[in-house]
């Protein structure tokens, strides 16, 4: 199958969150399962031409797309996703993309990716390679369902092109004034109360996606199933509703060559579930370069994200005096709202043998605290799907998670299987978003992380765990698949 893979990021051209992470691993496992895929990102100003061996398209040329009643010039710079076939190609406008971050607040953010939609699709047509499934990502791209089936239908060359639209976080949503009508050129018969595109009197590019996508799917199971529901829809519960039989929910998968304790070259020391004494060196040292004391009898929890309260950050503020209380010390790595930042810059000031804190990015930490702590937490309000939960398993690193999205389908509670006879845990879990629920999930996992036999147990059931790409490219593909029988 022919795969035209739409994403506004991807690694390791440039990344703000876990949709880039997709974007630059999945690609690949569909190339290994026979599929040929090109990717469309972007060309961002700090994307290094040189560094990624990019190169001018002059079959290609020069572009005239018209946006807002202005032609801009657009050309197609092209690169290959390192270790791979997959042809990565970037839209270059540098009047939309030169600029020092890759989403903005600046007034023409929706102008850009109507330009970054057309693009992908113009230059399908100048390639004349016609792709059996253009995969769309997120609000980035939702405007191309549409552009497709209308704006686009005067041309043969995409009557038998289907559309998969991936919700990775339904919170962002691209909303935009009714200018974007004029922008994008859409027929002002799709604007009305309730309709295609509408959503609260401005312009959705999400609500676009999800009405005019021949399939749709979220990043794990239970997540597809959470945003039918008002508390976690964020106001598109009705219209996904209406499309529930064209729902679905894949599982991100994780680049084990990246995230692999026994391989991992960010980590003093690698370690397997064989032989798990490389990973209490690790926490000595990284314990050191915090300069904590280690002591072997108390865990070190560990917390690598964006502070905000969506992931969690509200409750642990709730939870804070009970879990100082605790014997127990804490590393955080993140950056996001000024409460949250002042909050651990507090904390380990005042506790400094207890709390550690990295206000800011560092991927060399990220993964030190994965191979050094003894627990992760992550008590997100939702989450799609996560990744450190997965990374965590994978290194021994026993997580504690809100159950919600893809966090429930990946942590099972260790003292929920005990009940049943079972002892196949990997984690444990809460249901309530409260302080108090957070609080009672970590006293559990401290109180069997003084029984070595269970802990031992937690340990390996969660490294045997195999969340790989290749299970979820699978799935993929039985998805585009379907996507192109509806499409006919």
């Amino acid at each position: 199958m022919k795969i035209a893979f739409v994403a506004a990021e991807a690694v390791p051209y440039a990344k703000t969150g876990g949709l880039a992470d997709v974007a630059g691993s999945l690609p690949k496992d569909l190339e290994q399962l026979g599929c040929e895929v090109k990717l469309f990102i972007p060309k961002y100003f700090l994307t290094d031409d040189a560094e990624h061996d990019l190169h001018y398209n002059w079959d290609i040329g020069e572009m005239p797309i018209r946006i807002n009643n202005v032609t801009r010039t657009v050309h197609v710079l092209q690169g290959k996703l390192p270790d791979s076939d997959v042809e990565v190609n970037f839209i270059d406008c540098p009047h939309y993309f030169h600029r020092r971050r890759i989403y903005t607040d600046d007034w023409d953010e929706d102008e850009r990716f109507i330009l970054f939609s057309r693009g992908v699709i113009e230059t399908l047509q100048r390639l004349q390679w016609a792709p059996d499934v253009i995969h769309c990502n997120d609000w980035q791209t939702g405007l191309i369902p549409l552009f497709i089936k209308d704006n686009y239908s005067w041309d043969k060359f995409f009557d038998h092109v289907s559309t998969l639209y991936t919700i990775h976080n339904i919170g962002y949503q691209g909303q935009f004034s009714k200018s974007v009508l004029f922008s994008a050129e859409i027929s002002g018969e799709h604007f009305y109360p309730g309709g295609p595109v509408e959503h609260h009197d401005a312009v959705s590019f999400m609500k676009t996606g999800i009405y005019f996508s021949d399939l749709l799917n979220t990043v794990s199971n239970k997540y597809s199933h959470e945003i039918l529901k008002p508390d976690l829809g964020a106001g598109l519960d009705g219209i996904l509703s209406e499309r529930k039989k064209d729902l679905y929910g894949i599982l991100n998968g994780v680049d084990y060559e990246v995230w692999n304790p026994e391989t991992d070259k960010y980590i003093p020391h690698n370690y397997s579930a064989k032989d798990m004494g490389g990973k209490l060196e690790n926490k000595k040292i990284l314990l050191e370069h915090f300069n904590m004391p280690f002591t072997k009898s108390l865990p070190l929890i560990g917390i690598v994200s964006r502070m905000v309260a969506q992931k969690g950050f509200d409750i642990f503020a709730d939870a804070i005096h009970d879990l100082i209380e605790l014997d127990i010390q804490w590393l955080i790595l993140g950056s996001g709202e000024e409460q949250y930042e002042e909050l651990f810059r507090q904390l380990a000031f005042k506790f400094p043998k207890k709390i550690g804190a990295y206000i800011g990015y560092n991927n060399e930490l990220s993964h030190q605290i994965e191979a050094g702590a003894d627990m992760f937490l992550m008590p997100s309000h939702y989450e799609p799907c996560g990744l450190n939960q997965i990374y965590s398993l994978k290194y021994g690193t026993v997580p504690i998670v809100k159950k919600t999205g893809g966090l429930a389908d990946t942590v099972h509670d260790w003292d929920e299987l005990k009940y049943f006879g079972l002892d196949t845990g990997t984690g444990f879990t809460f249901n309530d978003h409260t302080g108090i629920a957070l609080s009672s999930s970590v006293k559990r996992a401290l109180d069997n992380f003084h029984i070595k036999k269970n802990w031992k147990k937690i340990q390996k059931n969660g490294m045997s765990k195999d969340y790989s790409w290749k299970h979820s490219a699978e799935q993929y593909v039985e998805l585009y698949k379907l996507a192109k029988k509806k499409r006919g």
